[in-house]
């Protein structure tokens, strides 16, 4: 069963009652994707990216935030409410900015629930429209939302995804370990880091040691970064270039 919540900054979240877990967190759901995943994930990638460029004299295009003839892609486990995908999609559009999206997610919400969110008013309405009407063929197929931003769900589970890409930016989003162990173990983080470009970012709300210790194995440079309300600290890794 699914209910509705309304979490600390007034954004609504669902509570999946069979898992026992929130689809984001009671403490602001609308600030915890903004703060995990666009700031310390999308945002942090570009800025990176940018001072790369900068620093070996590569042309940036235009627009502030893309490097020219290239587009950003983004893998996330736990596509769920898709708060994290229209935060995003909103924020590459306004700044012109490619962005392929690629979404898992074992078990899809209905469109009809998801209308109901209210992620509306916290992005273009162009986008809202074309999200919740396309969400349902973007299962089958990659679909093209506006101009910069096109998106494809995996309905599988996470160890059933292949893909012959790479992601700039991977955004974990499974429920907590507490309520899906299966999602945070050896298996399923190699499985997922596989996909991640030399210099991409993977990105999490959570934090544990044995996390860390897994990502460090993989050779992953692994960064403690404040995390969001309600949560002293988040984890953000990069796959080194070499």
């Amino acid at each position: 069963m699914l209910e509705f919540v309304i979490t600390e900054d007034g954004s609504k979240t669902i509570y999946n009652t069979e898992v026992g877990e929130n689809y984001h967190s009671r403490h602001g759901a609308l600030q915890e994707s903004q703060h995990v995943f666009l700031n310390s994930g999308l945002i942090k990638f570009l800025d990176k990216r940018e001072f790369t460029a900068n620093e070996n004299n590569i042309k940036v295009s235009p627009s502030g935030g893309d490097l020219q003839g290239t587009a950003l892609t983004i893998l996330e486990v736990g596509f769920g409410t898709g708060l994290n995908f229209l935060l995003s999609a909103d924020h590459c559009s306004h700044k012109q900015i490619n962005l392929e999206y690629t979404g898992i997610e074992a078990y899809p919400l209905d469109p009809g629930l998801i209308s109901q969110t209210g992620y509306d008013q916290y992005l273009s309405a162009s986008i809202w429209d074309r999200f919740i009407s396309q969400y349902p063929d973007s299962l089958k197929n990659q679909v093209r939302i506006n101009s910069f931003c096109q998106l494809q769900t995996a309905h599988c589970q996470l160890l059933n995804f292949s893909s012959n890409k790479q992601y700039d930016v991977i955004y974990f989003d499974a429920f907590a370990s507490a309520r899906q162990p299966e999602m945070w173990d050896e298996q399923a983080i190699t499985h997922t880091v596989r996909f991640l470009k030399p210099g991409g970012i993977f990105v999490t709300y959570a934090i544990t040691g044995n996390l860390k210790r897994m990502l460090k194995s993989l050779g992953l440079k692994v960064e403690k970064a404040p995390g969001a309300p309600g949560k002293r600290e988040m984890l953000r890794a990069i796959k080194p270039l070499f």
